[in-house]
């Protein structure tokens, strides 16, 4: 079993900028594809975006593109999310999850994913 923990949430104004990072712990992250999902208040947890294991193939959902990157740290069993020009409409609790089985290419479904870490809260003020 992995454990996640993510870090880096926090209040920032619109337009600013805040970096969510991950360490997975506890089982071997080669092969695994990581993602990011958030959930606002009311709303279903959503896909944000996702990268392979070897960092060379990502994916995003469309309100993010152009604004956040995903990324992976060199030993793998980090991600990170840089979001830049954030929105009020980004403000959620973000999830960072590992893909259920390796070289798995890069899903976008939450059903994919088999370990969740317990969440940071992202707030962007207007």
């Amino acid at each position: 079993q992995v454990q996640l923990v993510e870090s880096g949430g926090g209040l920032v104004q619109a337009g600013g900028s805040l970096r969510l990072s991950c360490a997975a712990s506890g089982r071997t992250s080669i092969g695994y594809a990581m993602g990011w999902f958030r959930q606002a208040p009311g709303k279903e947890r959503e896909f944000v975006a996702a990268i392979s294991w070897s960092g060379r193939s990502t994916l995003y959902t469309d309100s993010v593109k152009g604004r956040f990157t995903i990324s992976r740290g060199n030993a793998k069993n980090t991600v990170y999310l840089q979001m830049n020009s954030l929105k009020p409409e980004d403000t959620a609790v973000y999830y960072c999850a590992t893909d259920g089985r390796p070289w798995g290419g890069v899903p976008e479904s939450r059903n994919e994913y088999d370990c969740w870490g317990q969440g940071t809260q992202v707030t962007v003020s207007s």
